[in-house]
C-alpha cells in the first residue's frame, strides 16, 4: 500500500528532498515520520510512505505540482494538509489565497485527481492554528483558519473523501499542557503536536482504510 503525504512545512518538516526511497531522512521530523515509523514498525513490507510536503506551499502550489508529486506516483492513499499559508502569506507578503479561491482550487485538485484515480483513498486534514509566537500579534486574522477548515470539510463531504479534524484536538491538548509542546510557534508542530496528528491520522487510517488488515 503506497501512502503519499502532500502539504506545506507542517508536512515537510525539513525532509531531505533528494531522498525518495524510504530512507529515514526523507520523512522530515514531523507527523509523517511518526506515521511511517508506526506503519513500518508493524510491517515494513506492506507499506510505502512518501513525503511530498514543501515548506511555504499554498493550495495553488499543490495544484501546480499535483501531476509530478502525486499522479506520477500513483498512490493508493493520498493525505493532504494545506491552508495556513493561504492566510499567512497574505499577511506577510500580500500573496495569500482568499477563501473562495482556496475552496475552488482545492476542489479542482480533488476532482482532477479522483477522475484519474477513482479508487484512490483520500484523507483531508483540517488546517489548524493556536495563539503562539508567530500568530499572537495578528491572531484575529489567523482565526480565518477556522473558515478554511470549514471549506475543507465541505470539500470532503462533496467528494466523499475522509476528513481528519484537528483544531479541536489541538485546542483541548493545549488547554491542558500549553501551546508550545504542540505548536511551538502557533503553526508548526513540536514533538507532541506531531505525535498528536500521527495518532489521529493512524486511528482514521486503521478504522476506515486499513481496517481489514
Amino acid at each position: 500500500m503506497k501512502i503519499l503525504f502532500l502539504g506545506d512545512s507542517i508536512t515537510d518538516m525539513h525532509r531531505d528532498k533528494t531522498v525518495d526511497d524510504g530512507s529515514v531522512f526523507g520523512y522530515g521530523s514531523g507527523y509523517v515520520f511518526c506515521v511511517a515509523a508506526s506503519l513500518y514498525g508493524q510491517d515494513p513490507s506492506k507499506y510505502t510512505v512518501i513525503n511530498k510536503g514543501i515548506s511555504g506551499n499554498r493550495v495553488v502550489d499543490l495544484y501546480a505540482r499535483i501531476k509530478a508529486d502525486v499522479w506520477n506516483y500513483e498512490p493508493d492513499v493520498l493525505s493532504i494538509l494545506i491552508g495556513i499559508n493561504d492566510i499567512w502569506h497574505e499577511l506577510d507578503r500580500g500573496d495569500g489565497v482568499d477563501l473562495a479561491r482556496f475552496e475552488k482550487v482545492y476542489d479542482m485538485l480533488l476532482a482532477d485527481t479522483m477522475e484519474r484515480f477513482p479508487d484512490m483513498k483520500i484523507i483531508l486534514v483540517e488546517p489548524f492554528v493556536l495563539k503562539g509566537s508567530a500568530t499572537e500579534e495578528e491572531f484575529g486574522e489567523f482565526t480565518k483558519t477556522y473558515e478554511y477548515a470549514k471549506a475543507v470539510a465541505r470539500i470532503a463531504e462533496k467528494r466523499g473523501v475522509y476528513l481528519l479534524p484537528m483544531q479541536r484536538k489541538f485546542d483541548e491538548a493545549s488547554e491542558k499542557y500549553g501551546v508550545e509542546p504542540y505548536l511551538f510557534d502557533g503553526v508548526h508542530p513540536g514533538v507532541a503536536g506531531a505525535a498528536l496528528i500521527a495518532e489521529e491520522w493512524l486511528k482514521l487510517f486503521k478504522e476506515k482504510i486499513d481496517k481489514n488488515n
